[in-house]
């Protein structure tokens, strides 16, 4: 009979339930080879001839073996199956079952050589079933085609160079080959003392098959159902790396965040401080020249309070200066001329008066100038010092803003881990080690060019 072609249910990758592993070290392998490789070795140097004739390159083949499996006209491989008599008459635990097998094995040695244009790429005698049978898988082919390749896949043509050449509907190439193949059979019967029994014609004769038939659909159908729940599993397992990755790949992308933003937290903290420790000994340092300043400024007040004082002796005394006989001018003797009395006793007078009074304003005005620079001074040092308490302020609620900052950090910390959290920063801090180094190289590289 035809089969399916299952190369899993042959070398018993999978096992059926009507499959007695007990027995299965009875089976016979005459040969397995991964069929991907036979297509290499039989088609790939006529694909190279193939292509090398094509001038468009959408008509070049890449992968033969893909061509065929995808395509409609031809199988990638067939297969046969060959069973002498059924579990009633050879059952696999008799003696006839035992000779079954040496019939089968001796049949199937020369099948290769029968059949050139069948590449026979796994052959299996099964003994761990009802009734000893064999599985032979092969890819037709045929050489000097005049279309495609010139060495392509084909069974109607393998067949055909064979000598069976078919010609009606009940005898095709296909059933005249069966057919051949059923008279070598009962040749190797014959010799063993085995006979063909006919049972009418040789369609009935496949009926004993029926049961290995309905038992490889069986297993057919299991095989396709774990396959089934196995792509299932691989699904879901797919989706839930996917969810992890993409969950790995948010977190680190959250971490990446916390870190870059820690650690412009940390340098702005660091800045601050010392933006404060500045300012702290800029308003210290302006603290004590204010003092300086009040000082001065007070010592100056008590100069002016002692020239007010001083005016203010002066106004209540002033009738020394209308009494007393050294500020009043003399009387002009009598012999004394005018002129005489201006330049002895007038002119000296008032000169007298005028360095009095010249002083007086010299100092009153310096006085003036040294309180008017001092005012200006201190009302400077007073704003600078206004400026500088509010950046302390300033610089003081940024701290409490970073101190909170700092505190989510702690509560990212308790919420992810420490340890996940520090793994992120670790990571990031890697990647920017990698960035800066790759920057460097492409500098030194521009360079250098």
């Amino acid at each position: 009979m035809m089969g399916k072609g299952s190369v899993n249910h042959n070398t018993r990758a999978f096992t059926a339930k009507n499959v007695d592993k007990e027995r299965s070290r009875d089976n016979v392998e005459f040969c397995h080879l991964d069929i991907k490789e036979v297509y290499r070795n039989l088609f790939d140097e006529a694909l190279e001839r193939y292509n090398a004739k094509q001038k468009r390159s959408d008509r070049k083949i890449d992968d033969y073996y893909e061509k065929i499996r995808r395509g409609k006209q031809e199988k990638l491989f067939y297969e046969v199956i060959f069973q002498i008599g059924n579990k009633d008459d050879m059952n696999v635990q008799s003696s006839e079952g035992r000779l079954a097998k040496e019939i089968l094995r001796e049949f199937m040695e020369q099948f290769q050589k029968r059949n050139p244009n069948l590449y026979v790429f796994s052959s299996h005698l099964h003994m761990d079933e009802q009734t000893p049978h064999i599985h032979i898988d092969f890819v037709p082919f045929i050489r000097n085609s005049k279309r495609g390749l010139d060495t392509r896949v084909s069974l109607k043509g393998a067949l055909s160079e064979q000598g069976f050449k078919g010609g009606t509907r009940g005898m095709t190439e296909w059933n005249e080959w069966i057919e051949a193949e059923k008279q070598e059979l009962s040749k190797v019967m014959g010799r063993h003392g085995v006979q063909w029994k006919q049972l009418g014609t040789h369609n009935k004769h496949l009926s004993v098959l029926d049961f290995e038939k309905q038992e490889r659909q069986k297993e057919v159908a299991e095989l396709e159902q774990t396959i089934s729940g196995s792509k299932k599993e691989l699904s879901n397992i797919l989706h839930q790396q996917i969810a992890a990755g993409q969950e790995t790949k948010q977190i680190r992308k959250e971490g990446e965040a916390i870190r870059k933003e820690v650690s412009e937290l940390t340098a702005t903290n660091h800045l601050l401080k010392e933006q404060t420790e500045t300012l702290i000994g800029d308003k210290e340092k302006l603290l004590s020249e204010n003092e300086k300043l009040e000082k001065q400024q007070k010592k100056l007040q008590q100069e002016i309070n002692k020239m007010v004082q001083s005016k203010e002796v002066m106004e209540r005394n002033i009738y020394a200066y209308d009494e007393d006989m050294k500020w009043q001018l003399a009387e002009p003797g009598a012999l004394m001329s005018a002129k005489a009395y201006r330049d002895k006793k007038a002119l000296p007078l008032v000169e007298k008066l005028k360095e009095v009074v010249k002083n007086l304003t010299i100092k009153c005005v310096q006085l003036a100038e040294q309180s008017k620079k001092l005012t200006v001074k201190v009302d400077g040092q007073q704003k600078q010092i206004s400026r500088l308490t509010d950046k302390v302020m300033e610089q003081s609620d940024t701290i409490d803003r970073l101190q909170e900052k700092a505190s989510d950090l702690e509560r990212l910390e308790r919420h992810l881990g420490r340890e996940q959290v520090q793994s992120i920063v670790e990571r990031s801090k890697v990647l920017e080690q990698a960035e800066r180094a790759n920057k460097r190289l492409k500098r030194t590289f521009e360079m250098s060019r």
